[in-house]
């Protein structure tokens, strides 16, 4: 941390230079004594990064930002706030505290909160933030978290990890042996300090094989933001054997979808079926990664068009967490047929079927766009099918 970049010029500066050409700005050198161009232009792209993920931190004086990669890394302040409010107690250590988002969230709640971070520079800076944005009850600790356990006697209310890639792995991460620390060999360690921890997963991660390596799984929480999923969140309780319960959240700007259900029910209950109805219903992102594809059926009462497609309907319309609308027609998916409709523009969605949207609308002659949704899909007894239906606000 370079204290120089929070002089008021040169913070004036990056302010000024938010959505300036990076290169440009390199290229032309730094107007400042004492500091290099390169470190100025670290906190201008970190910055920007920060606009509509990190608001606080954003319109808040004196911040100092890490590298972008840090920003990138962190949760969102909407996934932050969420966390905070699932949870509750005197005490919280994170193993894993990054830049501090969560920790400035769970400070909220927590009446003590400790922040692990074994970067010592990473740490530096989330400790100036957070006094900085007169946080006092947060503790920040150069270290590695689960060391700092094995160091110490004392417990927590709760224990909080987002365990990261590892550096020598490359591609996706689907396991959690394969994340840094490795939370399946140290849960020993962890349940040592608390009963209760709350894990942060990539939303790739399968959530029947995360559920094997851990154990203990109290509940499961899949967060989306404007139906794009951004993390897993596992609670685990010490000596817990019960049923696990899957939350969904789909966070949006104006209301929160939610949409519940316990994972053994999921196993054992069927779907019913239908070919469509008057009204098509698809679900939200957050319970298609959750799996609760029989779930809907029974507990919204909405029939299931095939067992690989996940889209619904029925005749009366009803709340749902996902996408509504009304069904105009239904044909057969013949190209001969189709263009009798005359439909030169919509928006269309494939489920469960075998052609690419690109060459469908290479092949109908398609463009994107309008009031228009066209769902290709299969139904019930294995037809190819094209559901023509208006958005239902």
């Amino acid at each position: 941390m370079n204290p120089i970049l929070l002089n008021t010029e040169i913070q004036e500066f990056i302010d000024g230079h938010l959505n300036s050409d990076i290169t440009t700005l390199i290229l032309k050198g730094t107007p400042f004594k004492n500091v290099e161009m390169n470190a100025i232009v670290e906190q201008i792209e970190a910055k920007k990064r920060s606009q509509k993920k990190l608001p606080t931190w954003f319109n808040h004086g004196n911040i100092y930002y890490p590298n972008k990669l840090n920003i990138e890394q962190t949760s969102s302040e909407i996934t932050a706030e969420y966390k905070s409010e699932i949870i509750e107690g005197a005490d919280i250590i994170d193993l894993t505290g990054g830049f501090g988002v969560d920790c400035f969230y769970f400070s909220k709640h927590f009446d003590s909160v400790t922040h692990c971070e074994i970067n010592e520079g990473l740490s530096t800076i989330a400790d100036h933030n957070f006094n900085v944005m007169d946080v006092n009850n947060v503790q920040t600790i150069p270290t590695d978290g689960i060391q700092c356990l094995k160091n110490s006697n004392k417990r927590y209310d709760w224990i909080y990890i987002d365990p990261s890639r590892r550096h020598d792995q490359k591609g996706k991460v689907f396991f959690l042996k394969d994340c840094y620390p490795n939370v399946t060999v140290n849960l020993n360690i962890l349940f040592k300090h608390a009963d209760n921890i709350l894990i942060k997963t990539s939303p790739l991660l399968d959530i029947s094989l995360g559920m094997q390596e851990l154990g203990y799984v109290k509940a499961i929480h899949v967060v989306a933001v404007d139906n794009e999923v951004k993390e897993l969140l596992w609670m685990l309780q010490k000596g817990f054997d019960g049923e696990v319960e899957i939350k969904t959240v789909n966070i949006k700007p104006k209301y929160v979808e939610s949409f519940n259900f316990n994972f053994s029910e999921e196993l054992q209950v069927e779907s019913r079926y239908s070919s469509p109805l008057t009204y098509l219903y698809e679900p939200n992102v957050a319970i298609l990664k959750a799996g609760a594809f029989n779930m809907v059926s029974k507990k919204l009462n909405v029939f299931k068009l095939h067992k690989h497609s996940h889209l619904y309907t029925n005749e009366h319309l009803i709340p749902f967490p996902g996408r509504r609308l009304q069904i105009e027609n239904v044909v057969p998916f013949q190209k001969k047929r189709f263009k009798q409709l005359g439909i030169a523009k919509a928006n269309i969605i494939t489920r469960n079927f075998p052609e690419t949207v690109q060459n469908i609308r290479k092949a109908l002659k398609i463009k994107d766009g309008g009031s228009v949704y066209l769902y290709f899909t299969i139904n019930a007894l294995n037809e190819k099918i094209v559901i023509i239906c208006s958005k239902i606000s």
